[in-house]
């Protein structure tokens, strides 16, 4: 399991956001999953390995809030929901400048609330930010 798992279903946002995280040597310790099924089965289907020993975690999600199957609210809120992931770091990264929508996503336990910039150099710079904060300035809770 990498360190990012990256959860958003925008082929391009994906493709910007990798591009981000190359400029901190981080893209290559990403995980992409481009749906809220997909991203829930990857967490907690077959958690544990044939040897009995849990799989390791990523040390942050990355996750958009409009995803196919599942939306992100619900990933937030069964990610929340279990010991075992509960205390992942997640920002929530997002198109979205609804206050609702802001507001659900921390009562659910979102750690930051990021709206995607609209430029793409913007959107490049605020991504890489979000990945040198949390896996080079963060001291995670539990070192690996």
């Amino acid at each position: 399991m990498s360190d990012i798992l990256l959860v958003e279903g925008n082929k391009f946002d994906v493709e910007f956001t990798l591009e981000a995280l190359a400029k901190h040597n981080l893209a290559d310790k990403v995980t992409v999953i481009r749906d809220g099924g997909e991203a829930v089965d990857y967490l907690f289907e077959g958690g544990e390995k044939p040897d009995g020993v849990r799989r390791r975690q990523p040390r942050l999600i990355l996750l958009a809030l409009k995803l196919p199957k599942m939306d992100g609210f619900e990933v937030l809120r069964r990610i929340r929901a279990d010991e075992t992931t509960k205390m992942i770091p997640v920002v929530v990264f997002t198109s979205s400048t609804e206050d609702r929508d802001r507001l659900e996503s921390y009562r659910l336990g979102a750690n930051m609330y990021i709206i995607k910039p609209t430029s793409h150099e913007e959107f490049i710079m605020t991504a890489a930010e979000i990945g040198f904060c949390w896996m080079a300035l963060n001291t995670p809770l539990l070192e690996r």
